[in-house]
């Protein structure tokens, strides 16, 4: 993160405005908006500008640039179309540790001004660390677009009532909660459809009505393959709700990101021989946390319920009387089949597919091999890298081509995906030769010569 993000409290802080033209109008709208004591320092201004000086809503240096000007000011703008001046201004504050900004001078900046969507009291900025001016306008103007001016209503009204929800609610958690919940449902309409009234009427109600002690809950969410784009909307959703979280080794760190940034996060993945908690250990702790009233988030990479062992989890939870979801995801097979080009079926390759895990049972990998064999279905295999040899051997031993074409996805979806592509019979060497590592999903069949022609990510 090139800029901590923040917001400042301006109103009635001195504030200094260096230039006089069509930029520095624009910044002094948003100082002046914030409530700034602005000085502004020129000798010549704009029409804008001369109005609001001679309406004493600024103050007005009709002089260049002196350190001078510098004394006694919380925040500087530097919008005068002089380099050198902007530097000088730059270092001056720097010697004085005063906040200062170089209009599209971004190493003379210790802040930037964000692109601005305004529904007060609630206020999006967005900036692109004065890298790309324009795609953060862009980003605004999509925004804009998305967020009701009717939030603004709905925030003030939720300030008004802030007093009586905390008396209420004692725990900050049962607060949060209550909010939630009502920001979501019909009182939020109202105020969208700006009927003030009635929305605070909601909110009162729902405030009587509402539990003070919340009830605990699972969420047990498909986190899909890696990409954060592939995620589902009602994913989402859960993520910034939830109080505890749950993951695994295959959510990848830009996903668990956007979780809620106040939520608890414990690491129970599971790789070959490691364990970090055993699953009947994760079951239980599924139960005690949402029998303590939170509200838990087991998030998965692909989908629960295909060798994600969430039917194991769910069992639990129903068995104990606790209330959970489950969202499905993306799974491994069809994230990495799409993003390599291969179609797991094709008319002219494959009328059946089948799914099927390497995971090792004690000195066995226990597989139907007879029914694995048909050269008209394509197999997938989870977690092979490491029994790839064996998992070869085998299908050659009962039946099935040493030539059928195979390919292992490394890291589908990802940004750094790789696809190789060889035959039962150089698998094993190819996995060698190119340092494959989980997670990587194989897949055999005939549809895998399709990769060359549909491989779109190449």
């Amino acid at each position: 993160m090139d800029y901590f993000p923040l917001f400042l409290k301006l109103s009635d802080q001195r504030c200094l405005l260096i230039g006089g033209g069509e930029v520095a109008t624009r910044k002094a709208r948003l100082l002046l908006e914030a409530g700034a004591q602005l000085t502004l320092a020129a000798p010549e201004l704009t029409a804008e500008l001369t109005a609001l000086r001679d309406t004493g809503r600024i103050t007005h240096i009709a002089n260049p640039y002196h350190a001078s000007q510098l004394d006694g000011q919380r925040l500087v703008i530097a919008a005068t179309d002089d380099a050198a001046v902007n530097a000088r201004i730059f270092a001056d504050c720097e010697t004085r540790g005063i906040l200062i900004n170089a209009v599209d001078s971004p190493e003379h900046c210790r802040f930037i001004v964000p692109a601005i969507v305004d529904r007060s009291p609630v206020i999006v900025a967005i900036s692109s660390g004065g890298n790309a001016p324009v795609l953060a306008r862009q980003v605004k103007a999509k925004i804009e677009a998305l967020l009701p001016y009717g939030y603004a209503t709905l925030a003030r009204l939720a300030g008004q009532l802030r007093d009586a929800v905390k008396t209420k609610f004692s725990d900050e958690r049962a607060r949060r909660l209550f909010w939630e919940t009502a920001l979501e449902g019909p009182a939020a309409e109202q105020a969208i459809a700006g009927n003030t009234q009635a929305a605070e009427a909601t909110l009162l109600a729902e405030l009587a009505q509402a539990e003070s002690t919340p009830s605990g809950a699972v969420y047990l969410v498909g986190a899909g393959p890696g990409n954060p784009d592939l995620l589902t909307l009602r994913a989402l959703r859960l993520m910034q709700k939830a109080d505890v979280v749950l993951y695994d080794n295959l959510v990848s760190p830009q996903i668990l990101d956007l979780v809620r940034r106040d939520a608890e996060r414990i690491y129970v993945g599971k790789k070959a021989n490691n364990h970090a908690l055993p699953q009947e250990d994760i079951n239980k702790l599924l139960v005690k946390l949402a029998q303590q009233g939170q509200r838990v988030l087991r998030l998965k990479g692909g989908d629960p319920f295909i060798f994600g062992r969430g039917g194991e989890e769910i069992e639990e939870l129903a068995d104990n009387g606790v209330a959970f979801e489950v969202v499905p995801g993306i799974t491994s097979a069809s994230g990495a089949s799409c993003y390599a080009g291969i179609p797991l079926t094709h008319r002219d390759y494959a009328q059946s597919v089948t799914f099927v895990t390497g995971h090792r049972r004690g000195d066995e990998i226990e597989l139907d091999w007879p029914r694995l064999v048909s050269s008209t279905e394509t197999v997938v295999i989870y977690m092979g890298v490491k029994q790839a040899p064996a998992i070869c051997a085998q299908l050659i031993a009962h039946g099935r081509a040493a030539d059928t074409p195979v390919a292992i996805i490394e890291r589908a979806t990802w940004a750094d995906q790789r696809t190789v592509v060889g035959t039962l019979t150089t698998l094993p060497a190819l996995i060698s030769e190119h340092a494959i590592k989980p997670p990587a999903l194989i897949i055999v069949g005939d549809v895998v010569k399709l990769h060359g022609k549909l491989g779109w990510r190449d």
